[in-house]
């Protein structure tokens, strides 16, 4: 991905000083928090890390020397403002008020509860920020076998994404029919969720395809298909149960990513109106 002109966003907070060890989650157990962490102000961080506590984390702008990982989802945070800003206004008539990506190591706090790398990336809609531990990024590369800077620059856009849902309202409401909903129906509902947010993302690469380079596209689709609850309960040793899924499968995630990709519309990543995901 060619960020070189890329300015850095003003939106990024760094957090430092945290302390604690993710816990022993399994990739599914990393898949319920995840959907705890999207929903419920629950705090989670001691199932994650085995403390009651942590220490006061400081934050600061960043710094003119930041860390190349850190310094590189400052700048894809620019494209996904930049996409925003330009898609609100042309498909909806609004404005874009974009979110804070809030940058930690470890541990640290969100108004949605304790946030962790253990987790990987999350938004939470209380404070409109999305929570980032950079050492996601080796995760996605090493243990989930979904590498290259456009897959972490994906990792990025569909935390964005969720903003973008809770901007147009879409977020609170399933929360609310989630609340009334039983479990099996929750998880059916947070999966329309997600493969809404990876269509989303499908429309921001579409935006930024003067930065793509050949093999990105690959990389996004790779990562979606990585990530999809089917092959990550196999990778754990499990027989897929989609009455669990929160995310979706592998096939959905790209192809809904594709979906928004061709389309460039934010009419035709409407999940919910969909017979058939």
């Amino acid at each position: 991905m060619r960020l070189r002109g890329i300015g850095r966003s003003k939106n990024v907070i760094r957090r430092s000083g945290g302390a604690g060890k993710a816990g022993g989650l399994g990739l599914v157990g990393v898949l319920a928090v995840l959907a705890i962490g999207y929903f419920t102000g629950i705090d989670v961080t001691p199932l994650l890390t085995g403390q009651s506590g942590g220490q006061v984390q400081q934050s600061r702008p960043l710094s003119d020397s930041e860390d190349p990982q850190v310094d590189f989802a400052a700048r894809v945070l620019t494209t996904t403002e930049q996409v925003w800003s330009r898609v609100f206004q042309e498909q909806l008539g609004e404005t874009y008020t974009p979110p804070q990506l809030v940058v930690f190591e470890n541990v640290t706090q969100s108004a949605c509860g304790g946030a962790s790398g253990a987790t990987g990336p999350f938004y939470c809609p209380a404070d409109n920020m999305a929570y980032l531990d950079t050492a996601f990024f080796r995760t996605l590369d090493q243990r989930l076998g979904a590498g290259g800077d456009f897959a972490a620059a994906y990792v990025i856009a569909h935390e964005v994404a969720h903003h973008v849902q809770n901007e147009i309202g879409v977020l609170p409401q399933v929360a609310r029919m989630r609340q009334q909903s039983s479990e099996v129906e929750a998880n059916a509902l947070t999966v329309r969720l997600e493969l809404m947010a990876d269509c989303f993302s499908g429309i921001w690469a579409s935006n930024v395809e003067g930065l793509m380079e050949k093999g990105d596209l690959e990389e996004a689709l790779n990562a979606a298909r990585m990530i999809g609850d089917d092959h990550l309960q196999r990778q754990a040793g499990q027989v897929p149960q989609p009455h669990t899924f929160t995310h979706g499968t592998s096939e959905q995630r790209a192809r809904w990513f594709e979906r928004g990709y061709e389309s460039g519309e934010m009419a035709q990543c409407d999940t919910f109106k969909a017979d058939q995901l």
